[in-house]
């Protein structure tokens, strides 16, 4: 029995349909420059000892700056913030001109105005097919506003009611 063609856009029309918070990852690049990309995959792995986890596209131009740092800074976005996340979706030279920011504990980009911050040193990659699955082991966290959280959920933006 032959196995029908797998259909891509099938695959991610239903799991659209599970909603993803949005995040963005970033790191001091080897130039000292900070970089960082928008992620709808951060989860927790572990209470003890503490890791989180992302996946990171193997096509991405940003993912090899971050991976070379060693260590990252996961900003979680607020509903305000779809434009941020946009910014940190696109091939932007500099997508941290003009954005609040500071350093974190490990010195990584921390986002002004996100909802929470976790920093992490990264601890074990793992082949995800066209991704890597990045394992970090935090070392600092805190929440810095209360709000909502930026969803994507079947293709766009949506808020928690």
């Amino acid at each position: 029995m032959t196995e029908p063609a797998f259909d891509s856009a099938r695959f991610r029309q239903v799991l659209g349909h599970f909603p993803t918070g949005v995040s963005v990852v970033a790191a001091v690049g080897e130039d000292g420059s900070p970089v960082g990309m928008a992620i709808g995959s951060f989860f927790s792995i572990s209470l003890d000892p503490p890791l989180v986890g992302f996946c990171a596209g193997r096509g991405s131009s940003t993912w090899p700056k971050l991976r070379a740092a060693g260590r990252f800074c996961v900003s979680i976005l607020g509903d305000d913030q779809e434009e941020l996340s946009r910014r940190f979706a696109s091939k932007e030279a500099d997508k941290f001109a003009g954005l609040a920011w500071d350093r974190s504990p490990l010195g990584s980009p921390r986002l002004g105005g996100s909802l929470a911050w976790i920093d992490c040193e990264t601890r074990d990659l793992h082949d995800g097919g066209d991704h890597e699955i990045v394992v970090g082991a935090v070392h600092d966290l805190a929440v810095t506003a209360e709000g909502h959280p930026l969803v994507f959920f079947r293709g766009g933006y949506s808020h928690i009611a």
